[in-house]
């Protein structure tokens, strides 16, 4: 079967190639290199012995898309990543994501359709919560206002790909995940943002090897034991073997309704500092960090119910939050030894 896989050459887009490619699928990719590098197919072709077909262009353009899925028509599923995904950005230029996150899955779901191509896996986010009313955040959880654009752009998609199924032949599984950190034990791919991170473990490690003089911790004044934001922390392979188990659902038809949704996380809160904490500990760096004022669109507190995705999916997270900031901090000592 082939796969398409949007936004391949990303953090978790990268890390499913490789399990895709594991399992036996094709590959295609596309991305228009936006917050990648090319480099990261020969990355991925390190670990799985191939490298995955790709296309580079951006997929808000409806010609060059539906042109694309003329060509391959023969796509089995789609994988949607590419999506852009900093919360803070969003707040300040929401336009750019509203463009961006809502036209390229319009256009992916109308080539879908013009050429019978039935199964999607979305990539959600838990922010499509709010700040949940109770925790933890299960599927049937009401989704609240979205605090940020981001968020909102995760809501509207979701609503799309819902009402297509309804009049369409389209089936999807939309994966409201958490928070992914770590890299590949090979780390020889990671997560590598383009500019300043906006996300808390790239930043911990570019603070930690020198290339940031600070850390900044958003906020010590929440109502949280030591003060800062909660989130669910998950490691991006336990991640990205999620899709897999997502698309094998999708085209072995055992999906029980059209549009099927489930949590992906650990089901533990942590705080920005006991992830400070464990970093410090896997690496035996100490980390320089500031505390700042709370960033504007960021929750209190969330975390994952992932009872249904695990009894449903058979699918569960594995790997510790020391096994995440190891990984991670491997992965940028690796970076640092290429250059």
């Amino acid at each position: 079967m082939k796969i398409l896989v949007t936004g391949g050459t990303g953090y978790i887009g990268s890390h499913t190639v490789v399990e895709l490619q594991a399992k036996g699928f094709e590959v295609i990719i596309v991305d228009n290199l936006s917050n990648s590098t090319i480099d990261v197919l020969d990355n991925i072709a390190k670990i799985s012995g191939k490298k995955p077909l790709f296309e580079k262009f951006d997929l808000t353009d409806p010609v060059i898309t539906s042109a694309f899925f003329k060509l391959h028509s023969d796509i089995s599923a789609v994988i949607h990543f590419a999506a852009f995904k900093a919360v803070g950005e969003s707040v300040e230029n929401p336009l750019k994501y509203y463009h961006n996150n809502l036209l390229s899955l319009v256009n992916i779901l109308q080539g879908m359709v013009e050429n019978n191509i039935r199964d999607i896996v979305f990539s959600s986010s838990c922010t499509v919560y709010g700040q949940p009313e109770q925790l933890p955040a299960r599927e049937d959880t009401p989704v609240q206002k979205a605090v940020s654009p981001y968020g909102n752009t995760k809501q509207i998609c979701e609503e799309i790909i819902t009402d297509t199924s309804l009049t369409a032949n389209i089936r999807g599984v939309l994966l409201r995940y958490f928070n992914p950190i770590g890299a590949h034990e090979t780390a020889f791919i990671g997560e590598l943002p383009l500019g300043v991170p906006n996300c808390l473990m790239p930043y911990i490690t570019q603070t930690a090897i020198g290339k940031r003089p600070f850390l900044r911790v958003w906020g010590d004044d929440y109502e949280t034991p030591d003060g800062t934001a909660i989130r669910d922390y998950i490691h991006v392979v336990d991640l990205a073997k999620a899709h897999v188990v997502a698309v094998e659902r999708l085209t072995g038809g055992i999906c029980r309704q059209n549009v099927e949704i489930f949590n992906l996380g650990t089901g533990n809160g942590l705080s920005v500092l006991e992830v400070i904490k464990s970093f410090e500990r896997t690496s035996g760096v100490k980390l320089n960090y500031e505390i700042k004022e709370r960033r504007a669109g960021d929750i209190v507190k969330v975390w994952a119910d992932t009872e249904f995705a695990n009894r449903e999916l058979g699918w569960k997270a594995e790997k510790s939050l020391d096994e995440m900031t190891e990984s991670a901090w491997k992965w940028e000592l690796a970076l640092a030894n290429r250059k």
